[in-house]
């Protein structure tokens, strides 16, 4: 079921160009035939692998010390198996950064907890719960992962997403307000150019803030 919605990412090389179009679904994905029906208000789990095709849980799902936030959003479309992702987006999930307990003040930031290191907790896994209020109908679910391990220069940060097909039943009015890919990320943006091998006092993830019905989740809470 699962995978009959997903455009899966053609390789496993990131995207490092934010005014790229890849930046919406990935490089050279299209739309599938497939769309996985979901409620408002359910639940969904969202699997991220650094290999192709590996599911095993005995493979660090994001290996390499790719630490960095995990980030959701969604963007309404007339036909999500059709859509190029150029409509507007509205962030539904995080799960960024907190300072490990018991981390000296002079603990760097890998050490502390990271929306990857959850994500590898659960072997790739991630539940994201869709808002309950937004409006029924065809929606592209973008799925990221912004690997922070080269990000202290310029152009540095690795940036992973996939794209579900998704058709939203129930819901409500909502209206959430959106921004477009590219153009959420700037190359300045402190969530984007960072050095996480020095300390790390606070954490800003990238992008607009999570929408009133979405969900925030603390690094290292779950």
């Amino acid at each position: 079921h699962s995978n009959t919605c997903i455009r899966m990412p053609s390789s496993n090389s990131p995207v490092t160009d934010l005014n790229s179009n890849a930046m919406r679904c990935n490089s050279g994905t299209k739309g599938v035939s497939g769309k996985c029906a979901v409620a408002a208000g359910q639940t969904v789990t969202v699997e991220m692998h650094q290999q192709p095709g590996d599911r095993n849980c005995k493979n660090e799902a994001i290996g390499g010390a790719h630490y960095g936030p995990v980030i959701v959003y969604m963007s309404k479309v007339s036909d999500a198996s059709t859509a190029d992702g150029s409509s507007g987006w509205f962030k539904i999930f995080e799960n960024g950064w907190s300072k490990a307990s018991g981390a000296s003040s002079g603990s760097v930031g890998d050490n502390d907890n990271w929306g990857v290191k959850d994500l590898n907790k659960c072997c790739g896994k991630m539940d994201v719960k869709i808002p309950s209020d937004i409006q029924a109908g065809d929606y592209l679910l973008r799925a990221e992962v912004v690997a922070l391990h080269t990000a202290g220069q310029s152009g540095g940060a690795q940036l992973y997403m996939s794209c579900y097909q998704l058709t939203v039943t129930g819901g409500g009015n909502a209206t959430p307000a959106t921004v477009k890919f590219p153009g959420a990320y700037k190359s300045s943006d402190p969530g984007i150019k960072i050095n996480i091998h020095a300390a790390v006092s606070n954490y800003v993830v990238p992008g607009p803030p999570v929408y009133a019905g979405g969900t925030t989740v603390t690094a290292g809470s779950a």
